[in-house]
């Protein structure tokens, strides 16, 4: 799609600092309802036609949702572009500053403005399954820190001399247990309401190795399977998919991950393997097969990672369960 013109927005918490690419006309406002409507009449000033323009802003959680729903209302064409992507289309910068951030975003859409597909705005069951995800990893972390605490503390003082401070982390890990759990229910209701939540969640998990937590994560992560093209792209975005590491004839090293990853996701779905290869006879045959080949053990356990990805994709493609050809073998 081709725009005539491109609208740079820096975002943070109280403001945005917006740069017209063409004119190089620039602005701030209040990250407010009432910012954004002055905001969107100054546009209109600038810019003959609101409809040929391009907003291009990074995604910066919460602080740019609100800009995300203005935009989507207006029916206007937006970019949530990465923030390692505008940075490295940089180049070498120094320093820090709005005015010269919201120019650079400006250039970095008007570089790619021919090549770009607008933004969608994420459903409003995304938004909130994402959110209470969140929440969820954040009590998490603090229930493991509460309960590695109070571990240390019974090996170390006497529970008469200690009383107070391990009954308080207790009754701690006790409520943020029951909220965690509150949690969970709320995201399977909301998933529940959702038809196509729903039968997405029921086809992931038809696949052995993959459970409740990895299914509804990539639902998530995937705006129930509209992000992704294919699985080889979330495998690249996980950090499961292989690249080659060669340069002329001086350096041929062995192809390997890479390091620019969603950490979180490659960890769940690591641990979906280590279970495929224990439950899955299928899965559990091939890693034997290529561990008694030699193959390198971790390259083994990074294929079933890349296989499961693939039979998720498979199925919500096809929109039909997993079926495991295996048991019909004799």
């Amino acid at each position: 799609m081709s725009f005539k013109n491109v609208i740079g927005i820096d975002v943070s918490k109280n403001t945005i600092d917006v740069c017209i690419h063409n004119s190089q006309s620039f602005s701030q406002f209040k990250n407010t309802k009432k910012g954004l409507v002055r905001f969107f009449e100054w546009v209109k000033q600038n810019v003959d036609n609101h409809m040929s323009i391009l907003f291009v802003f990074e995604h910066t959680g919460m602080y740019s949702h609100l800009l995300t729903v203005f935009l989507n209302d207006k029916k206007c064409h937006y970019l949530i572009a990465s923030g390692l992507d505008i940075k490295r289309s940089m180049g070498i910068t120094r320093g820090k500053d709005d005015v010269i951030d919201a120019k650079r975003i400006a250039l970095y859409g008007h570089r790619l403005k021919d090549e770009i597909k607008p933004s969608k705005k994420r459903d409003d069951s995304i938004t909130k399954l994402k959110s209470l995800m969140s929440l969820k990893t954040k009590l998490i972390k603090q229930r493991a820190s509460y309960k590695a605490t109070l571990r240390e503390q019974k090996s170390i003082y006497k529970i008469k001399d200690f009383k107070t401070i391990f009954c308080v982390q207790e009754k701690m890990i006790h409520y943020i247990t029951k909220q965690i759990k509150n949690i969970e229910t709320e995201i399977l209701e909301i998933i529940k309401q959702d038809d196509k939540l729903k039968h997405n969640l029921t086809l992931a998990l038809s696949i052995k190795g993959i459970g409740l937590q990895m299914a509804t994560t990539m639902i998530i992560a995937t705006d129930n399977f509209q992000k992704f093209e294919n699985w080889r792209k979330f495998a690249s975005y996980c950090g499961i998919a292989p690249f080659p590491y060669q340069s002329g004839t001086s350096i041929k090293g062995r192809s390997k991950v890479s390091q620019l990853a969603n950490k979180k996701i490659k960890a769940l779905i690591h641990m979906c393997a280590i279970n495929a290869i224990q439950h899955n006879p299928e899965m559990k045959i091939y890693y034997e097969k290529r561990l008694e080949l030699g193959k390198n053990k971790m390259s083994t356990i990074n294929i079933i990672r890349n296989k499961l990805i693939a039979r998720i994709f498979a199925v919500i493609r096809r929109q039909t369960p997993y079926v495991d050809t295996m048991k019909f073998a004799s």
